[in-house]
């Protein structure tokens, strides 16, 4: 197998063991364009849970300084939108990996 489908494929792989560093680390230490490439677009997808966090903490720290009914609907829906975007990059980086591993 190619080194450089493996890197790129581990870059997308690396969220379940480095996050956002190990693409990181292989954008800057590898010259290949195409493994550049998917570094970035796989960093770019880690990165992407981190926003779910400030919204679901905004939503608790709203939710516990007003009583109001609505706001406890907000809480919950920021939560279940939390979880459906996380588990989205979490497939998306399993088939764009698997992708470049059969790739030609």
């Amino acid at each position: 197998m190619d080194t450089n489908k493996i890197l790129s494929s581990l870059s997308y792989f690396s969220i379940f063991f480095a996050g956002f560093l190990f693409p990181l680390v292989v954008f800057f230490v590898t010259d290949d364009k195409r493994v550049k490439y998917h570094a970035k677009k796989a960093f770019l997808s880690h990165l992407l849970p981190l926003i779910s966090i400030p919204i679901v903490c905004l939503a608790a720290a709203i939710d516990g300084f007003w009583d109001v009914g609505w706001m406890q609907i907000f809480f919950v829906v920021a939560i279940i939108a939390a979880v459906i975007l996380n588990f989205g990059v979490l497939i998306w980086n399993i088939v764009k990996g698997v992708k470049v591993l059969k790739e030609n």
